[in-house]
């Protein structure tokens, strides 16, 4: 039978806990995703995997649809079979411990759990999880803010579902999975407060804090810049209704 540990690798090796360490030890081989064309975040998980004397087993990714299809859930849950598909085949074939180093933490906005457990459906698998330092922790700690106000409640959110969660009343939100265009979806909230971050942990970081109308062509500005520099962005941002 073969066991997966799922290793939460914030952005990077100096991210890495002694507990994620010490599953690698323990591991025969590294099993990471090709998305497309030249993907630094693949090649920082070949050095993890290299720096603790680990083989990287490649996994080309099934296309996805990422137009905003009519049926998103339907979409993602076709993706993920195919995922498991492929994984399942690589598993079975290699045997043995392997590691999966996930972005983050395995538990916000990562397919790998869901698609460890439809490929547990097709072959014999067992798998368990360490977490890593998560974007949202690094945001806070980088802006030197708590994500909650006293005794309230943070929602925690996607650019997709922004909208409609404001429009339910949402006052304190962590939104992740940022794009250029749901930027423009803040233009409404100028007296909020928003503590944006970009890259979160990587060497072209970027961070900015402030009035939502004050600062919002400065998120802007940031964000294309660093998806200039690294060739990607990943930003998340807390927002504040005023009080």
């Amino acid at each position: 039978m073969t066991h997966v540990h799922v290793v939460g690798l914030g952005m990077g090796p100096h991210h890495l806990t002694a507990e994620g360490a010490a599953a690698l030890a323990g591991s025969d081989y590294v099993v990471a995703v090709r998305k497309r064309g030249d993907d630094e975040l693949l090649e920082v998980r070949r050095r993890v995997a290299a720096d603790h004397g680990l083989g990287l087993v490649e996994v080309v990714d099934p296309e996805r649809d990422r137009d905003d299809p009519a049926d998103y859930p339907g979409a993602v849950a076709a993706w993920h079979d195919a995922r498991a598909d492929a994984w399942a085949r690589v598993l079975t074939g290699r045997g043995g411990t392997a590691t999966y180093l996930v972005w983050g933490d395995p538990s916000l906005y990562d397919s790998t759990l869901r698609v460890l457990e439809r490929a547990a459906a097709r072959v014999e698998l067992t798998w368990d999880v360490v977490p890593g330092i998560s974007a949202p922790q690094v945001l806070a700690a980088r802006h030197r803010v708590v994500l909650h106000e006293v005794g309230q409640p943070v929602h925690l959110t996607t650019a997709r579902r922004l909208a409609e969660d404001l429009a339910a009343g949402q006052e304190n939100l962590l939104v992740m999975l940022g794009s250029a265009a749901s930027l423009d979806g803040l233009v409404a909230l100028a007296d909020w407060r928003i503590w944006w971050g970009a890259n979160l942990g990587a060497a072209g970081e970027r961070l900015v804090a402030g009035r939502v109308g004050e600062v919002l062509d400065e998120v802007r500005a940031a964000r294309a810049a660093a998806r200039d520099e690294a060739g990607w962005v990943m930003d998340c941002y807390l927002l504040r209704a005023p009080r």
